[in-house]
């Protein structure tokens, strides 16, 4: 395993970290999910360019496509969120009720 895969996956593993001890705040947690799809990006491009699999060259872009869905949906939610409450601190809202 070379020095390029073993950074990837400590990013994605600092990025997980990020997500579990910074959950309170939406925005964080946003940012730590957008690094997490980064660094799995990163890894299926070059596992793929390595591998010479040319069947398997559109799994990056279809993952990029799903992470900018994703980006879109959770900004929209933070805009949502923050009209709304006023704050994007997750454990004071209550967002079960209506």
């Amino acid at each position: 395993m070379s020095l390029t895969y073993v950074n990837i996956m400590l990013a994605f593993m600092v990025s997980a970290l990020g997500l579990f001890m910074y959950r309170s705040h939406m925005m964080s947690s946003l940012l730590c999910l957008e690094g997490m799809m980064l660094s799995l990006f990163v890894m299926a491009s070059m596992a793929i360019l390595t591998s010479h699999l040319t069947l398997a060259s559109m799994m990056p872009i279809i993952l990029l496509v799903f992470a900018a869905c994703e980006a879109a949906l959770g900004l929209s939610l933070l805009v949502m969120v923050s009209n709304t409450y006023g704050m994007d601190y997750v454990q004071n809202l209550n967002l079960l009720q209506c």
